[in-house]
């Protein structure tokens, strides 16, 4: 038995999963902190537009994570069940295919971004007090989109494999490389948004250079190999059909946080700052049980390929089980310290009052979130790829959008504020029927 079937098969599931999901974790936390980086450090000039002309950005980064995910996961889902049937010609080929049309597809985004890019500024939401902010941070930002896209490839094809503290490390340093590197282009060098937005892109090519040393000197399967970047159209189709669900959940978060800024517009850019704020500090919760949740996806694809469905049957309970109750010590320790993880990012009292009431709304449903997020991911693994549509498009997706403009239109800007937290109910309770169509009879 190799390393990779060892590991996902044998022992106690609880074992298994942690080792996968604990590097994960720890990846998603240094995620939210290179994330987080350059917002704290342009929060402390207090200015107002500059702050709000950065956050305007939130929706670029969602979009260019969806291009890469398209490719990342539903590669590393292909992935995990070829090593589950034990074809590793298969996995050589769609790795190495994923990487390269990575880098093709990021270097056309790159274009199109700065040919349009006014109107795109616009479409994001800029005004005129917050325009040449978002500018200065977008033209680097878009310039370096392929580097943006690559790193969510190996990120998860390395996990695919079991590597995941290799995942982990490259995370890791290129967290390390924007934290150190923001302070220094945003204020010392006195680049503003523009140094923010370098730093951040030279610490996604940091964390790609590493990846690719990993694939390189650790991976036994996985290829960066341009001839073996040749897959059958079956073995596309599958790619897609779990890839672009994944993109078009991170898709749809960057339109429904445009329509967000835009319908909180005329309540002032203070409250677009306050939410660009506490949309940042909500993701120290979304991330960690984003991580828990993917963490299993190796183990249900492998035994899924396997056909090891009592393994599954275990795994599913214990993390259902794990994901609830972490998810909800974590939005009750955010809920109740609010308004001084608001305060860390802007002394301002107006924002620290709105931002409050705008981060407790948003972690309050995080519990059903973590199940929506596990669902989606078993879906996912299994290959089952119209359940994975229909949840991706529909927490952050249509579900929020219908939510938000109605919600919006009879109870104004507490009704636009209230939006996600209505979502993820009425998500939870689609995911459930789904799950009890498509999967009740594997996991009976």
């Amino acid at each position: 038995m190799d390393a990779t079937a060892s590991l996902f098969l044998e022992g106690k599931v609880s074992r298994a999963y942690l080792k996968l999901s604990l590097p994960l974790v720890a990846s998603m936390v240094v995620t939210l902190i290179y994330n987080l980086a350059d917002t704290f450090f342009v929060a402390q000039t207090n200015n107002t537009a500059l702050v709000s002309g950065v956050s305007l950005r939130a929706p670029i980064f969602t979009f260019l994570m969806a291009l890469g995910n398209i490719f990342g996961q539903g590669g590393s889902s292909l992935v995990s069940r070829m090593l589950g049937q034990g074809d590793r010609n298969g996995v050589k080929a769609a790795s190495s295919f994923c990487f390269w049309i990575t880098i093709l597809l990021g270097a056309l985004i790159a274009a199109l971004m700065l040919a349009f890019m006014e109107p795109l500024l616009r479409i994001l939401g800029a005004s005129d007090e917050t325009r040449g902010y978002a500018r200065d941070y977008f033209i680097p930002l878009a310039a370096g989109a392929p580097f943006v896209m690559l790193s969510f490839i190996h990120s998860n094809l390395l996990r695919s494999e079991g590597l995941s503290k290799e995942s982990m490390a490259g995370t890791i340093l290129g967290a390390l490389a924007n934290i150190i590197l923001d302070p220094l282009m945003i204020s010392t060098m006195g680049m503003g948004a523009r140094g923010a937005a370098i730093a951040t892109v030279i610490g996604y090519i940091a964390s790609d250079a590493f990846f690719a040393i990993a694939v390189r000197s650790k991976s036994h399967d996985l290829s960066m190999d341009i001839k073996a970047a040749r897959i059958d159209r079956g073995s596309l189709g599958q790619i897609i059909l779990i890839g672009i669900p994944a993109a078009i959940s991170n898709m749809m978060q960057s339109f429904t946080a445009i329509m967000s800024n835009q319908m909180l517009l005329p309540y002032g850019s203070g409250k677009i700052a306050a939410m660009g704020i506490a949309l940042k500090a909500s993701m120290i919760v979304l991330l960690i049980i984003t991580g828990f949740a993917f963490g299993g996806q190796p183990i249900f694809g492998y035994c899924y390929g396997q056909g090891n469905r009592e393994r599954m049957r275990e795994l599913f309970r214990f993390t259902l089980a794990f994901i609830v109750l972490a998810a909800s010590i974590l939005s009750l320790a955010v809920f109740i310290a609010a308004p001084a993880l608001m305060s860390l990012f802007m002394d301002d009292e107006a924002i620290i009052t709105d931002g409050s009431a705008m981060l407790r709304l948003q972690v309050i449903t995080m519990p059903l979130a973590g199940i929506i997020l596990l669902l989606t991911i078993i879906f996912q693994s299994t290959g089952k790829a119209s359940g994975s549509f229909l949840l991706s498009i529909s927490r952050q997706g249509i579900i929020f959008l219908a939510s938000l403009l109605i919600l919006g239109r009879l109870f104004g800007y507490w009704g636009i504020i209230a939006s996600q937290a209505a979502s993820d109910i009425l998500t939870l309770l689609m995911a459930v029927i789904l799950f009890r169509l498509q999967l009740g009879s594997l996991f009976r």
